[in-house]
């Protein structure tokens, strides 16, 4: 007698469930500079699947910078992110893009994509929880296991397992005490197989956090 098959997600969909409106995101970017984990996905009941052309703004990859976001990250609709490029020159008398204009103003300028400030990549982590229409500016790195509140605005990083809301968007809690956020990120579980994900759903799931802590102080041996 044969087992029957067990119905794992499949992280290679486009659309991730029934309902039309969720996108596993890493199956539909095409930006050599952006780079998304599994099972994370962009929801919006509109289309989502434009979510590069429509939530990465000025995207240039020649500007040598990339948005990286991890595994299981929850991406609400309408957040944007906004690549190092969309900034302008800033130590000089004007900001004004002149370069970008052509003609004599080209030639008396310097390159445009030379004059901008450059600010590093945006990195978000793992199991990330991004609300509504919020933006992240250039540059920012959110940690594993944070939540960034609806229409937020986030320019400075946001540490793992924070809770951050506002414009600009200030850390407003921890969701765990330091113990069991060290916990945590040792666990890593977003790293594991799809089986082994699965198996760990009760304490991924559970609101009793004590038994969560004891289940993983056991698996990793403290």
């Amino acid at each position: 007698m044969t087992s029957a098959k067990i119905d794992y997600p499949d992280p290679n969909r486009v659309i991730a469930n029934e309902y039309g409106t969720t996108c596993f995101l890493k199956n539909v970017i095409k930006a050599p500079n952006i780079e998304v984990g599994d099972f994370t996905y962009y929801d919006d009941d509109e289309d989502p699947t434009q979510f590069e052309a429509r939530n990465v703004l000025f995207n240039y990859p020649q500007f040598g910078d990339r948005l990286v976001i991890g595994r299981y990250c929850m991406i609400a609709k309408g957040v944007q992110f906004m690549m190092g490029a969309a900034n302008h020159r800033m130590s000089s008398i004007s900001t004004y893009p002149f370069n970008v204009m052509g003609g004599v103003w080209r030639e008396r300028s310097t390159p445009h994509i030379d004059e901008l400030p450059h600010h590093g990549d945006i990195v978000i982590g793992n199991d990330v929880w991004i609300g509504r229409e919020a933006k992240i500016l250039p540059g920012v790195k959110i940690g594993d296991g944070a939540i960034i509140g609806a229409y937020s605005v986030v320019a400075k990083n946001v540490p793992a397992y924070s809770v951050a809301v506002g414009n600009p968007a200030t850390v407003k809690r921890k969701r765990f005490d330091d113990e069991l956020i060290e916990l945590l990120e040792e666990l890593a579980w977003w790293n594991w197989d799809v089986e082994a994900v699965t198996e760990f759903l009760p304490f991924l799931t559970s609101p009793d956090v004590e038994a969560v802590r004891s289940e993983i102080k056991r698996r990793l041996g403290h």
